[in-house]
């Protein structure tokens, strides 16, 4: 392949054992689904995806504009807050259009015409497993809470947006919230089209139970007569892609410290903002010590532990402490898993640092590399 690390390898067949799971609730259920931009926007492997989803969902113009032109298919265009501008611009290519608030729906009702209109909701729950991405948190600004206000803006909208879900694995919690949806918002649900249930269901997950999932899918959307969408992200992307790092140099401060040629915050910003520590192919984190002994056959119990860290000149930029079954070498290569959900759209050009290249490993095994960065693209982005 010819391609020095570090880079972002993205592969397409285990993509499509997610899409071809998304292809299959579509079919039981009903239930559309759109890819959340936010999430990931890696428009090289776009050609796969719209073959087994039904478009994208933005939170930005940008976004909305970038769905119309590399994806297709329906465009769902939200934001927080948008300007009289940006409305005209969306009405050129967005098939719906979801306001934050009663408010900007009553101001942009006009430039608006022509789409199908929604509100966002905030239900007062959310499966969040962390307050800053809690969108039904305390002051949240994100959706509508007052449901009085919602009835009377029920006249003027052809759907609503509920988006309360984040990484959420558990069944009988998604079943749960679906009934309280059910319960609290069918007055509001009644005359509708549609209802998007948003993203952060972890449906594609291993074991979850697909059946019941559909059978409820449709249930809810027979009972209020709508067209039910999903917006997954990281459902759609996890375990597909990985950033592949070399090892620089390994430095001794108490613990053995492997310094690789990336970095957490300029490329998985994600585990900097929630604390986490990076999936590391054939290496188990220290707060999984117990799954060491099951790490393969032929690895060693003990182990070499290690600090994986980043090359930036930030002090807490570290991957994580891991045991791998070998010691590490100067010059190895480190593979850091899921590495693009919420991660490739984030990265950036702290310290000047190299910007991974993107490759994709095709279906038919052809490794593509799509995009190389280099010193006019850093230098672009500044002024």
């Amino acid at each position: 392949m010819g391609l020095k690390t570090p880079y972002y390898l993205i592969d397409e067949r285990r993509l499509l054992r997610n899409l071809r799971i998304i292809e299959r609730v579509r079919r039981r259920s009903g239930a559309k689904s759109v890819l959340a931009l936010k999430c990931f926007s890696t428009w090289s492997v776009f050609g796969l995806m719209r073959r087994y989803m039904d478009g994208t969902t933005s939170s930005s113009l940008l976004e909305a504009r970038l769905g119309h032109e590399k994806f297709g298919k329906e465009v769902h265009a939200y934001s927080v807050a948008w300007t009289s501008e940006e409305v005209r611009q969306a009405r050129a290519f967005a098939d719906k259009i979801i306001f934050n608030s009663v408010s900007q729906l009553t101001r942009f009702q006009k430039e608006a015409r022509g789409l199908s209109v929604g509100l966002r909701v905030n239900p007062g729950f959310s499966c969040s497993h962390f307050d800053l991405a809690d969108p039904a948190r305390r002051y949240s600004r994100l959706g509508v809470r007052d449901r009085r206000a919602l009835l009377k803006a029920a006249p003027r909208i052809h759907g609503v947006m509920f988006h309360y879900n984040c990484e959420n694995d558990d069944f009988e919690s998604f079943a749960a919230t679906l009934d309280a949806i059910s319960r609290d918002y069918g007055a509001l649900l009644k005359g509708l089209d549609w209802v998007s249930l948003g993203g952060g269901i972890y449906f594609t997950k291993e074991g979850y139970p697909l059946d019941r999932f559909c059978a409820k899918l449709k249930e809810f959307a027979e009972r209020h007569e709508v067209q039910v969408y999903l917006e997954p992200g990281e459902a759609v992307i996890t375990r597909c892609a990985e950033l592949v790092t070399t090892v620089l140099d390994i430095v001794r401060n108490e613990r053995e410290i492997a310094i690789v040629d990336a970095s957490t915050e300029a490329h998985m910003l994600d585990l900097l903002i929630y604390r986490l520590s990076a999936k590391i192919e054939g290496a188990v984190s220290e707060g999984d010590r117990h799954l060491f002994q099951t790490a393969g056959k032929g690895a060693s119990p003990q182990g070499s532990t290690y600090v994986v860290a980043g090359r930036s000149c930030l002090a807490g930029d570290v991957f994580g402490t891991y045991r791998f079954p070998k010691k590490l070498k100067v010059g190895g290569i480190i593979r850091l898993a899921d590495a693009a959900g919420y991660t490739m759209v984030k990265k950036n050009w702290f310290n000047g640092l190299p910007m991974p290249a993107i490759a994709v490993r095709r279906l038919n095994g052809r490794i593509d590399v799509v995009r190389r960065f280099d010193y006019a693209d850093y230098a672009g982005s500044l002024s």
